[in-house]
């Protein structure tokens, strides 16, 4: 009995140790397709939350309160011939030190998107070559994920993970498929990997770790200090809109933490925001009715 408690105990501390990385859910919107293929759907949605929820995306350990919580919503626009073709909305969210809270990192909504799938097809992701578009993409979004969040922990702590995004975009300008390219458009997967990476965004980067490390993670036991450090990140960021006023990252950036910002300045204790909401009134306008509400 002792060595078959003994065995349990080493399966059951194993899966904690080498819990996966993400806690993803899948959403796939087909209404403006019909029914007629809502199984086919339904498949895709169930085989891609296993496939992101059950590949090992990293060599790092994570505990089951480590995993990343994300989200990927799907909105089918098209189907025809086995070619989906829709936006994807893809949200990620980060712990927060001695809380139960998480904190919105990632709201980006990509409206190229478009691949082949055969209902029940194995979804296999090789990071040294380009076999799919569905592949590309998640692989992509994936490694956004894991360099935004690894950021916010450590000083330009997602390199990795970016420049493993990068190569896909590499990869992928080839396949004929539209958001690869920068002739695509702007604001699309090209545009966010190549200015996260470029060094005249840094303070994009350093922002990120600036209002997690240094504010909100000081918000359980050090309310005012950690507000100061939202602040402070927001300055930080307000350098990136003094050398590119229409910097792509700018909307990256607020898109995820607007409403946020406003809650946490909103509440006490009370510190000097006047600085603060002329900044961002400054660089985030289109945010504007947000900020007359602090």
């Amino acid at each position: 009995m002792r060595k078959l408690f003994s065995v349990i105990l080493v399966l059951v501390c194993s899966s904690a140790v080498w819990a996966q990385e993400f806690n993803a859910t899948i959403s796939v919107n087909h209404s403006q397709v019909g029914n007629s293929n809502r199984q086919l759907f339904k498949t895709l949605e169930t085989s891609l939350k296993e496939f992101v929820n059950n590949t090992r995306w990293t060599s790092k350990n994570f505990g089951n309160n480590e995993r990343i919580d994300c989200n990927f919503f799907l909105n089918v626009t098209a189907y025809d011939n086995n070619v989906i073709t829709g936006s994807l909305q893809v949200q990620s969210a980060r712990i927060i030190y001695n809380s139960t809270y998480t904190s919105p990192l990632f709201n980006f909504n990509d409206k190229d998107i478009s691949f082949s799938y055969s209902e029940f097809e194995n979804l296999t992701y090789n990071p040294n070559s380009f076999d799919s578009n569905l592949m590309g993409l998640m692989g992509y979004y994936i490694n956004i994920i894991l360099g935004l969040d690894a950021d916010s922990f450590a000083k330009n702590g997602g390199t990795s993970y970016y420049q493993n995004a990068s190569n896909i975009v590499s990869m992928a300008q080839q396949s004929g498929y539209k958001g690869w390219k920068q002739g695509d458009g702007s604001n699309n997967r090209y545009f966010l990997i190549n200015d996260i990476l470029s060094s005249s965004n840094d303070s994009f980067r350093e922002a990120l770790y600036t209002y997690h490390l240094e504010g909100l993670d000081k918000m359980a036991d050090q309310t005012k200090q950690g507000k100061e450090g939202v602040m402070a990140a927001i300055e930080t960021v307000a350098k990136l809109y003094a050398v590119r006023p229409n910097a792509f990252l700018l909307r990256v950036f607020f898109d995820a933490k607007a409403d946020e910002i406003v809650s946490i300045l909103s509440g006490g204790p009370d510190v000097n925001k006047q600085k603060t909401m002329e900044t961002l009134n400054k660089i985030s306008p289109l945010n504007a009715s947000k900020w007359n509400n602090l």
